[in-house]
């Protein structure tokens, strides 16, 4: 994710963009703060991740982690550390797809049931030939 090493999603990085992107357009002085040329998503990111790593703590609300990024954004000269932490990052969000995102999930719920379902039918056809060598007919002579 970041310069530094760290480790996020993609998706942490478009939420926290997003968020900052729609403080912006309501607020002239949030879009200056933003506009700064020596700081980038990235190391906001980064920044975050390390502020929760110096925390402690593993659940944070969106009003925490936004107040953090925020706090990036307004000060001049704030130190990004150089450490490695390797985590994941869960963001609450909906997730759109795309038409053949939506078809080729489809398409795998579909094998994956056909698949389930010819494992079940050759499980029971196994069964039942064992229950007929065990259990003879009374027919057969």
């Amino acid at each position: 994710m970041a310069n530094n090493g760290m480790n996020g999603t993609r998706a942490f990085e478009d939420t926290i963009a997003q968020y900052l992107m729609k403080r912006a357009e309501n607020d002239p002085l949030v879009a200056v703060k933003l506009a700064n040329p020596s700081k980038t998503i990235e190391q906001c990111c980064a920044y975050i991740i390390e502020e929760v790593k110096k925390s402690g703590c593993c659940g944070f609300t969106d009003y925490e982690i936004f107040g953090m990024a925020m706090h990036y954004w307004e000060e001049p000269e704030i130190e990004v550390g150089n450490t490695t932490v390797n985590c994941r990052v869960g963001v609450n969000h909906v997730v759109e797809l795309t038409e053949e995102d939506k078809e080729q999930a489809r398409q795998e719920a579909i094998a994956k049931l056909r698949n389930k379902e010819m494992a079940r039918m050759k499980k029971a056809k196994t069964t039942e030939k064992k229950v007929k060598e065990v259990q003879p007919s009374l027919f057969d002579f």
